[in-house]
């Protein structure tokens, strides 16, 4: 355990870094080695990490005690402890902690279900269909619509372009810098519609992208999750994904659910007013058939 009753508090590598300048060659070799590879420190015998330090077992133990701990037992168990929390804060840090590095297959399985069902149903409450309508209504009647998405926010815009095209809407992916974007959306007019998916809602060049397409008259949809975001108040209809943007991967992984979810609505939404759409012309021209025959 260490001597300094205060030492149990603060963390063992940091503490090594702060000493090392006041450290002997010797002692600055040992504490070298065990900043380079904390987690071989943390198992590692004191014969062991004396030999890579080329130093002798009794300096591991001068330096162990130099930081305040009873020896290298005791500064090893602090290390080890040490690399533990980081090795679980680096997780949660970046997968979150509805998901365990002990989970089974089957049990990560269990939960990523669960949390995509949560997810939607959480969406469904969440999302103001009148606005997606309003949307599709737009989109169904622009002569040409323009798509724009960076990383993990192309996902579900990249597949509404796909299925856009496939119902014979004229449609782009916008790819490019602001440069670029900037310069198709000098080309745009009041015939265009410009739709985005930002999840952070506060990338700038997508909200330059809504300003620039506004200015010249195009009409623009942004989807998000971050309502009040700048990209939220920068489109003529903003769509809340009903999921908040979050901060580690299960997060992201229920928001890209509510994108999908929502970019699916929008697309059938708009595959229903352009069927309405035909059907009514067809109706038309069958009406002035009937109406020119003798």
């Amino acid at each position: 355990m260490p001597t300094d009753p205060n030492r149990a508090s603060r963390s063992a590598l940091q503490t090594l870094r702060d000493a090392a300048p006041t450290l002997n060659p010797t002692m600055q070799r040992v504490a070298e080695v065990i900043l380079t590879d904390p987690l071989a420190a943390g198992s590692s015998s004191i014969t062991a990490l004396a030999r890579r330090a080329e130093a002798a077992p009794a300096s591991v133990s001068r330096l162990a005690a130099r930081l305040g701990y009873a020896g290298f037992p005791a500064l090893r168990s602090a290390i080890a402890l040490e690399n533990g929390r980081n090795a679980q804060s680096g997780w949660e840090r970046d997968i979150g902690s509805a998901i365990t590095p002990s989970d089974s297959p089957s049990d990560v399985l269990d939960i990523l279900a669960g949390t995509a069902a949560r997810a939607l149903r959480d969406a469904v409450a969440g999302i103001d269909v009148g606005a997606v309508e309003r949307a599709g209504a737009v989109i169904a009647r622009a002569q040409r619509v323009h798509l724009y998405g960076e990383w993990g926010d192309s996902v579900a815009l990249r597949e509404l372009h796909m299925r856009l095209q496939r119902i014979g809407v004229a449609a782009w992916f916008l790819d490019g810098g602001p440069t670029t974007l900037h310069a198709i959306s000098n080309t745009m007019s009041d015939r265009d519609a410009v739709v985005v998916l930002n999840r952070s809602g506060t990338d700038d060049v997508t909200t330059r992208l809504l300003h620039d397409a506004h200015a010249r008259g195009a009409a623009t949809v942004a989807v998000h999750g971050a309502p009040g975001s700048p990209v939220s108040r920068a489109a003529d209809i903003s769509i809340f994904t009903g999921i908040r943007n979050g901060e580690v991967w299960t997060h992201y992984y229920s928001g890209r659910a509510s994108d999908t979810l929502v970019t699916s609505l929008l697309w059938v939404l708009v595959a229903q007013q352009r069927s309405a759409d035909d059907s009514m012309r067809f109706f038309d021209d069958t009406t002035v058939g009937e109406t020119t025959e003798p």
